[in-house]
C-alpha cells in the first residue's frame, strides 16, 4: 500500500513540476468506496488524508468506525437530497452539488448543525445523458441563487469526463473546466470561491493535473481492483 501510494504521491509531483506548479496545490483523494476498512486504514497509515466516498450508507460505518483517524471526508458520488442530512454531518467536502434544490436541502441541514459545508458545483462538462451535473451555460444562474444560501461556500468544480483509454483525449474537457472555472471568476460573484478543479482520475489525472486540477480522485491506483 505504502509503495503504491508513494508512487502516485511522485506521479503528481512529477506532472506538476513537468508544468510550472507547485505540488502542493494538489490534493490526493483516495477513493475508498467499496474498500474494506482494514485497508483504508492500511492507506491511512501509509500517507492518505484525503477519503472520498460514494454511497452515504457505506461511507456512515466507515466514519463512524474511523473516527479517531485524523482524515478529511469528501463525498464524490451522487447525492439525493433526502440524503443530504447524513452527508452534511460526515463530510468536509461534498463534490457534487448540481441544483438548486440539493443546495437548498444542504444550507438546511449545515443550519441545523451551525456549519458552513464545503461544495463543489459539478458541472456536465462533456454532455453525456448518463451524467450528473449542470449544464456549463447554466451554471452562472445557479451560483448566483446558490451565493445566497449562508451555510454553503462553493469552493470550485468538479467533473467526470467521458472514459478514454488514451488520457490525452480527456484533456479537452479538463481544459473546458479550468476556462469555465476563469469564467466565473471574472463573474466576481459575492461568496463564490473558486479555489478548487476536483478532475482526474487513476487513468488520467497527470492530463488532469496539467490542467489545473487542485483535487485528483485516485481509487484502483492506491487499492487495486474493488471487490
Amino acid at each position: 500500500m505504502k509503495t503504491r501510494l508513494n508512487s502516485i504521491k511522485k506521479k503528481i509531483t512529477d506532472a506538476a513540476v513537468s508544468c510550472g506548479r507547485d505540488p502542493a496545490d494538489i490534493r490526493l483523494v483516495a477513493v475508498s468506496k467499496r474498500i474494506p476498512e482494514n485497508k483504508i486504514r492500511e492507506a491511512i497509515e501509509a500517507g492518505a488524508d484525503i477519503l472520498g466516498e460514494n454511497f452515504i450508507q457505506e461511507a456512515r460505518e466507515k466514519t463512524d468506525h474511523l473516527s479517531s483517524c485524523n482524515v478529511s471526508w469528501h463525498f464524490i458520488g451522487h447525492l439525493q437530497s433526502n440524503k443530504s442530512k447524513y452527508a452534511v454531518r460526515m463530510f468536509d467536502f461534498i463534490h457534487t452539488v448540481d441544483s438548486i434544490k440539493l443546495a437548498l436541502e444542504i444550507n438546511k441541514r449545515a443550519e441545523k448543525i451551525n456549519k458552513i459545508q464545503n461544495i463543489l458545483i459539478q458541472v456536465n462538462i462533456s454532455g453525456e445523458l448518463s451524467k450528473s451535473g449542470v449544464e456549463p451555460e447554466k451554471i452562472m444562474d445557479l451560483l448566483k441563487e446558490i451565493s445566497r444560501l449562508k451555510n454553503i461556500s462553493v469552493k470550485g468544480l468538479m467533473t467526470m469526463p467521458p472514459y478514454f483509454s488514451n488520457p490525452e483525449k480527456a484533456r479537452p474537457f479538463f481544459a473546458s473546466l479550468r476556462k469555465l472555472r476563469e469564467a466565473i471568476k471574472k463573474e466576481d460573484i459575492p461568496g463564490i470561491f473558486m479555489e478548487e478543479l476536483s478532475m482526474g482520475m487513476t487513468g488520467d489525472f497527470e492530463a488532469a493535473i496539467e490542467e489545473g486540477a487542485t483535487l485528483v480522485r485516485i481509487g484502483t491506483a492506491i487499492f487495486g481492483k474493488r471487490v
